[in-house]
């Protein structure tokens, strides 16, 4: 390897560099302020590396790992994602009597894990990438090990991940059995194959157990059994944590794949991911509804996002990756500040996730009912928001290349999840409930996390009122694709 692989791989090294710094750390002194604090500082020189590894992209280090703008980009975004995560998890671990540090261990290596999935331009890296992000969650989730909910949803994630991995690895098997090859960028090519006869149906067969596996990893709709439940057991900084960064690194990876090949076009894979994306835009916004409780709420209409990403996929040209990646950037700062609003709201329970303990919240705390207004106006797509512009892409893109229907579910949907978000601000904003007022005025909100939710109540006004500064990032960067 040369000094400008190296440099290219900066990022990664820098997580690299906080992992060991934090558990050498804990080995020494253990302090939850300490932990967290070489957490953040390591997440944002990760920040700070990638204008230096831009200058070696684009690049092929390896035949693994490929990276160049569409990469930093999506490492950017997820390592934004996680720096929120970090900072909304202090304050909530600091009201709880458990060893606090090794959390950030696993948020760390789990971070790690999702960055170098949408740099993957191989099966071994996609693999290996998923599972280090995959088997960090298990802990992630169960961390409140003496909570029931939270034990049965890190079991109930782990069986989900092993029949994700079981696809992923089966598909891959019978891919390279037809193709001789595992590396993403050559698979599809006519002059790949082995020396017998091509296996078409090998191939198609291949194809769609890894398309499976990933669907598992996205929760979308036929493969998002469980994961309601996994939301509602997880801590809620968890919860916010699984929603962006191991979900928007599985789908950035999903993009780079569409983006080397027109998919569209391969019979049965338009129409199959069609179905899919119709199905969890409606299932998602239905089910949510039905909910009583915030955290299931929130967990079906992430299942709806991913299906209105799904426009984005299957939407041709330049734009579909502009409209991805903006659509992402504004659900992740929304859906960041509506659980971390939720993880930041005392009740006798620990977590507020029944609807009855919202009433009156703009009374008791107006502060964070506002930020928790401007995240689900923002999921619903009202203008001046971040999820306005990103549902606007969104449309654009699909109308652009004649995909009328699901330009049409969109819309309708989008309508339906305007009654379940309405439901939480009515709430809000009614007089306070019966339940013991003094026990939700004891626990002080963290000023860390009172500093991340500003922040992302601002990103969401700032997307909506000035996109144009991540619209041109955008644009320079996630556009180009390293094809090798």
């Amino acid at each position: 390897m040369t000094t400008a692989d190296f440099t290219a791989l900066l990022p990664y090294l820098v997580l690299t560099g906080a992992v060991l710094a934090v558990l050498l750390a804990i080995t020494i002194f253990r302090s939850h302020r300490l932990a967290a604090g070489l957490t953040l500082a390591g997440l944002a020189l990760a920040l700070t590396a990638l204008p230096i590894a831009a200058s070696a992209a684009p690049r092929a280090v390896t035949p693994l790992i490929a990276v160049d703008g569409f990469t930093l980009f999506f490492v950017g975004l997820l390592l934004c994602a996680a720096l929120a995560s970090a900072g909304l998890a202090y304050g909530y671990l600091e009201r709880r009597r458990i060893q606090r540090e090794e959390f950030y261990l696993l948020l760390l290596t789990a971070t790690l894990g999702g960055c170098v999935l949408p740099a993957s331009a191989h099966f071994a890296s996609l693999f290996l990438s998923l599972e280090l992000l995959t088997v960090s969650l298990y802990g992630m989730i169960a961390y409140l090990r003496t909570e029931p909910l939270g034990v049965e949803a890190g079991i109930k994630y782990l069986i989900l991940a092993a029949v994700s991995s079981a696809f992923l690895l089966f598909g891959a098997a019978l891919i390279y059995a037809d193709r001789g090859t595992l590396a993403l960028g050559r698979i599809l090519l006519p002059e790949t194959a082995t020396a017998g006869p091509p296996q078409p149906a090998m191939l198609a067969a291949g194809l769609a157990m890894v398309l499976v596996g990933i669907g598992f990893k996205l929760a979308i709709v036929p493969f998002h059994m469980w994961i309601p439940d996994i939301y509602q057991g997880a801590p809620a900084p968890v919860a916010a944590f699984m929603a962006t960064v191991s979900k928007g690194a599985v789908f950035a990876l999903l993009m780079r794949i569409f983006s080397l090949y027109d998919l569209r076009s391969v019979a049965g894979v338009y129409a199959g991911l069609a179905a899919i994306a119709v199905l969890s835009m409606f299932a998602g916004n239905w089910l949510a509804l039905l909910q009583t409780n915030v955290k299931r709420m929130l967990a079906y209409s992430s299942i709806a996002h991913f299906g209105y990403l799904m426009v984005a996929l299957l939407a041709a040209g330049a734009s579909s990756v502009t409209a991805g990646a903006l659509y992402l950037a504004a659900y992740f700062t929304a859906i960041l500040a509506a659980f971390g609003a939720v993880g930041a709201i005392p009740s006798a329970a620990g977590e507020a996730q029944d609807l009855e303990a919202y009433r009156g919240l703009f009374r008791r705390r107006p502060g964070t009912a506002f930020i928790l207004t401007a995240a689900l106006v923002s999921l619903i797509g009202i203008p001046l928001t971040a999820g306005f512009i990103g549902k606007a892409y969104l449309l654009l893109a699909g109308l652009g290349s004649a995909v009328w229907l699901l330009a049409v579910v969109l819309i309708v949907t989008s309508a339906i999840g305007l009654y379940y978000y309405l439901r939480v601000i009515l709430a809000m904003a009614q007089p306070p409930g019966a339940e013991d007022k003094s026990e939700q005025r004891a626990a002080p909100e963290s000023r860390l996390g009172s500093l991340v939710l500003a922040a992302l109540a601002l990103g969401i006004l700032w997307l909506g009122l000035y996109p144009a500064p991540v619209l041109d990032l955008i644009q320079r960067t996630a556009g180009g694709v390293l094809v090798f």
